[in-house]
């Protein structure tokens, strides 16, 4: 098949060729002109919305077919860039890149959406915030590891800024924490990188190293990481760089204290990101590059995983308890989910990647219209602390019912797509011999309910507050907008997963596959 095209450039290149531009046009475009920012970040991002779902739909289409008649290949692009360290712009996705594509579009459509109101240095808010996103966009196309390590530090950096210059609450301690902790963890990761590409190198012996993840898996199957390093297994060795490095995005107990942080002080658009997308970085990054790239090694370190995130699962569920500020509860929340990704890759089966993955798209979108609500109502109030609020959803109706919505999906409530993902990654677990793992997943549904439960009551319902009496709810079309998005597309794959899990399904076949190989199984 013909490789498909549009001005020399694949759809994957598109993805990130977009926002970069868009980038550039707000560059350009004179401060004063806010509206204008506004309208060039929007078209930006609409279009590529657009191409992500049409990149989904390619992928819909690959379900089943035999490796020479796939589509995604088509939709790949692969041009040389420095010969002589093997660096090439080199894009491509499977079923699992084109769900994260997919993610990361319905995201940053609904922050620009949210942001709307943004008057602060408007120029310089969309410029970072579209900027993040193109290393997002970067780090789910690229099989280059050079360009993939380069997406993911340009995705880390603007949030620096987001939460330092925009953000609230303790915000220079908060984006410090949080860009400490992430450039550690890239440093870490960088150091695995490193070891896997020259490893790599050494022993196929070619004229030229090379970045290109299909080398290392050549490489891999070669046997070059077969040997040991200094006495100890070179995957087992090197696995850990990977695992933990990219883990402390992820975010993995106990590398996660600055994840709660920085969701609290960040402004609404960069919290959606921030929850919705860059926190699945670390996962992502684990299944494309550590387990393909140390199958051995990962076989070996998952029993570990498997520990670790049962603190991620009961751990950030009863800090949450413990909360009363709205957005760390919705933090830890999200560290507690994390532990339900985790627990699906550990479980090494198909069925409990398959779930990981849904579990990354799902938990993305309900987090991003849990941010979106929270801070729709902290713009006018400036409080968001439980016993300070009550009572709201006599004044704004709208995001009360929103709200309970979103916590519906959060809870795992049948309907939503975080039921029937987290179900997976349960079975999955059972399936894979973590039963005790299985048992604490479950467990972990009770303080889910607890501080959700808690959440709604304390700052929707009850006596009518006459110091809200302010409030003004959604009430245009395109205020609107943004939140009925996000639910439908909760809805949408809660009562038609397959939708999804069937272009997951073979990503996760194949990850599942080799573990089994790598352990004998």
């Amino acid at each position: 098949m013909e490789p498909v095209r549009f001005l020399g450039l694949s759809p994957l290149s598109w993805v990130v060729a977009i926002p970069a531009l868009t980038t550039l046009g707000i560059l350009f475009t004179p401060s004063a002109a806010k509206n204008a920012v506004r309208r060039i970040a929007l078209a930006g991002m609409t279009l590529t919305f657009g191409i992500a779902i049409w990149i989904l739909v390619q992928a819909a289409g690959d379900v089943g077919l035999d490796a020479s008649a796939r589509v995604l290949p088509r939709l790949a692009q692969k041009v040389e860039w420095v010969r002589e360290l093997g660096i090439s712009w080199n894009v491509g996705a499977d079923g699992m890149g084109a769900a994260m594509v997919f993610l990361t579009s319905i995201v940053i459509f609904a922050g620009v959406l949210v942001s709307w109101s943004v008057e602060d240095r408007t120029k310089e808010f969309y410029l970072s915030l579209i900027a993040l996103v193109t290393g997002v966009f970067g780090v789910f196309v690229s099989r280059d590891l050079f360009w993939f390590y380069f997406s993911y530090e340009l995705a880390v950096i603007p949030m620096y800024l987001l939460i330092g210059i925009w953000g609230s609450t303790n915000k220079e301690y908060a984006s410090m924490k949080l860009t400490l902790y992430l450039t550690t963890g890239a440093v870490c990761a960088l150091v695995g990188l490193l070891m896997v590409y020259f490893r790599a190198w050494a022993f196929l012996k070619t004229p030229y190293p090379s970045f290109d993840l299909d080398y290392i898996l050549m490489a891999r199957d070669a046997g070059a990481f077969d040997a040991t390093w200094r006495g100890m297994d070179f995957q087992v060795f090197a696995f850990p760089f990977l695992l933990f490095g990219f883990g402390a995005i992820a975010p993995m107990w106990p590398l996660h204290t600055w994840s709660p942080m920085g969701h609290a002080a960040a402004p609404s658009a960069a919290s959606m990101l921030h929850a919705g997308v860059l926190m699945k970085l670390g996962s992502f990054a684990i299944l494309r590059i550590a387990v393909p790239a140390l199958p051995e090694g990962a076989v070996w370190w998952m029993p570990v995983v498997a520990v670790l995130c049962m603190f991620n699962i009961l751990y950030g569920g009863l800090v949450a308890i413990a909360q009363k500020d709205m957005k760390f509860i919705v933090g830890y929340s999200s560290s507690s989910h994390m532990g339900y990704v985790l627990l699906g890759i550990a479980s090494m089966t198909s069925l409990g990647i398959n779930g990981a993955i849904f579990l990354m798209f799902a938990h993305g979108v309900m987090t991003a219209l849990a941010f979106a609500l929270i801070g729709f109502f902290y713009d006018q109030t400036h409080v968001r602390t439980i016993p300070d609020l009550g009572g709201m959803s006599h004044q704004i109706p709208f995001i009360g019912t929103a709200f309970v919505f979103m916590s519906m999906a959060s809870a795992g409530v049948p309907g939503f797509a975080n039921f029937a993902s987290e179900v997976m990654v349960m079975f999955g677990a059972w399936q894979g011999g973590l039963k005790w793992q299985a048992v604490v997943a479950v467990l972990g549904i009770v303080p889910t309910g607890v501080y959700l439960l808690r959440a709604v009551k304390g700052a929707f319902f009850g006596p009518r507050n006459p110091r809200w009496d302010g409030l003004r709810d959604a009430v245009t079309p395109f205020q609107r907008l943004p939140f009925l998005f996000l639910i439908s597309v909760l809805l949408l794959f809660g009562f038609w997963p397959r939708l999804l899990t069937d272009v997951i399904g073979e990503s996760a076949d194949e990850l599942a596959g080799l573990l089994a190989r790598a352990g004998g199984g």
